[in-house]
């Protein structure tokens, strides 16, 4: 009977807290979600154009691309600060910290239409999160293999004393020399 008394004093405190919720406010969030996730979709395709231009080793391109996502970014920051302006406003209606105003705790406090919109966009936005952590930790690894690579094909090329090096006499005989590098810096 307790569990049946709680959970009604849980739904007459949703109630009376989705009244306090303006509409309007949840529209706004709700466009700034979909800002969010179009977000999300380009920072994907921009890492898949990345690794794709790293390995071409297009530099141009590489750099255009560079150059665009720092002015995305840019233009991004308006939209984090609309939503953390909405999450504000969101948390003293609801008379709650501005840290407990999460989409979880929106989609327990609303009811029928706007509920199922909010868990929709937060449903998304894991999955593309979850997506993009992926991608990310894909990119790492590659930028990464490509600088160890480049370390190695250094030391070998430059490092003296470390290497093996391969000449061939006039008659086309190879003739390994132990402890000298491939290129010599010595003046």
């Amino acid at each position: 009977m307790k569990a049946m008394t709680k959970d009604v004093e849980e739904q007459v405190y949703f109630a009376k807290e989705s009244q306090n919720v303006d509409p309007d406010k949840i529209d706004e969030l709700l466009a700034v979600l979909d800002k969010d996730i179009e977000h999300i979709k380009k920072s994907l395709l921009r890492l898949n154009e990345l690794r794709s231009l790293v390995v071409k080793r297009d530099d141009v391109s590489l750099g255009k691309l560079l150059e665009s996502i720092q002015t995305e970014s840019d233009s991004y920051s308006a939209n984090e600060l609309e939503r953390q302006s909405i999450r504000e406003k969101l948390a003293t209606a609801l008379d709650c910290n501005v840290e407990q105003m999460t989409l979880s705790q929106l989609e327990e406090i609303l009811q029928g239409e706007k509920k199922a919109q909010v868990a929709k966009r937060k449903a998304a936005l894991r999955s593309l999160t979850k997506e993009l952590k992926k991608e990310h930790l894909c990119t790492a690894l590659l930028l990464s293999d490509c600088a160890r690579f480049n370390r190695v094909l250094l030391k070998s090329i430059f490092d003296p004393g470390k290497t093996e090096a391969i000449t061939y006499s006039s008659d086309g005989c190879k003739k390994r020399q132990a402890n000298m590098a491939f290129v010599n810096l010595q003046f």
